[in-house]
C-alpha cells in the first residue's frame, strides 16, 4: 500500500499508461488523482484504498495482460531511477481483427546499496541485464526489441573499452545479440517501466510483480 504522495503518483503514472484497457479508469482513479492535490494532506482512507485495490486488480487480470505468443516478436521496456528498476514486457498480437499491442508481464526491484553509486547510464545498463536475467524465460531464442530513453544502453554492446561492470554486463547479453534489437525513445513514450522503477518492490524482493503463469511453450 503506498504510504506518500510521490508513490501514489508513481502508481498512477503507470496505471495510467493502461488506461485504454481499464474500464472506467478515470472514475475509478478520481480519489487517488485528488489524493495528488497539492494542499490535500496523504491519507488512505477507504474510498483511496479501495480506488487502490481496484486498479491493482485491473492490472493484473484479463483483459488487460495478454498471454505470450512465443512465435511474435516482444517488447521490452526497461527504466531506471534513483529508487530501483522496473520493465514492462509487451507484444502486439492480433485481437478482433486490430493489431494490440498490451503487456504480458511486469517486474521491479529497488536498488542495493552499491548499485546506489552508479551514474543514470550504468543503472539503465544495470536495469537491462536485469530485465534480461529475469524474464529469460521469455526471451529466450525470441525475437524482441529493447526500448530505452538512455543511449548507453547500445553503446554497451559495441563498447571497445569496458570497465569491469560493463565487461561483465557485455558477457551477460551476448546470448541475445542475435535477436535483440535496442530503440531509444523519449521516456514519456514508456511511461509504465517508469512508474514501475520509481514505485519498485520491497527491499530483497526481485521476483515478478506481475505475471501470467508459466506456459510449455518452447517444445511444443
Amino acid at each position: 500500500m503506498p504510504q506518500k504522495k510521490k508513490e501514489i503518483q508513481s502508481f498512477l503514472r503507470f496505471a495510467g499508461y493502461y488506461r485504454q484497457h481499464i474500464k472506467d479508469f478515470a472514475s475509478i482513479a478520481r480519489p487517488l488523482y485528488k489524493l495528488c492535490d497539492k494542499d490535500t494532506v496523504f491519507e488512505m482512507t477507504a474510498d483511496r484504498v479501495k480506488a487502490f485495490e481496484s486498479l491493482r486488480e485491473a492490472l493484473t487480470t484479463a483483459p488487460l495482460l495478454l498471454m505470450p505468443d512465443f512465435k511474435l516478436p516482444f517488447k521490452l521496456y526497461i527504466d531506471a531511477s534513483g529508487d530501483g528498476l522496473g520493465a514492462a514486457l509487451h507484444q502486439v498480437q492480433i485481437i478482433n481483427d486490430k493489431p494490440v499491442e498490451g503487456p504480458i508481464c511486469f517486474i521491479s526491484r529497488q536498488i542495493k546499496p552499491t548499485e546506489a553509486r552508479y551514474g543514470a547510464s550504468q543503472m539503465e545498463c544495470l536495469c537491462l541485464v536485469w530485465a534480461l536475467e529475469k524474464l529469460n524465460y521469455f526471451l529466450e531464442g525470441c525475437v524482441f526489441e529493447v526500448i530505452t530513453d538512455f543511449t548507453a544502453v547500445k553503446s554497451l554492446l559495441n563498447m571497445k573499452t569496458p570497465n569491469r561492470h560493463m565487461l561483465r554486463w557485455q558477457i551477460a547479453i551476448q546470448e541475445y545479440r542475435g535477436n535483440m534489437t535496442i530503440v531509444n525513445k523519449d521516456g514519456n513514450i514508456h511511461k509504465n517501466a517508469d512508474g514501475l522503477s520509481r514505485w519498485p518492490l520491497p527491499k530483497n524482493i526481485d521476483n515478478l510483480l506481475m505475471c501470467q503463469k508459466k506456459l510449455h511453450h518452447k517444445s511444443q
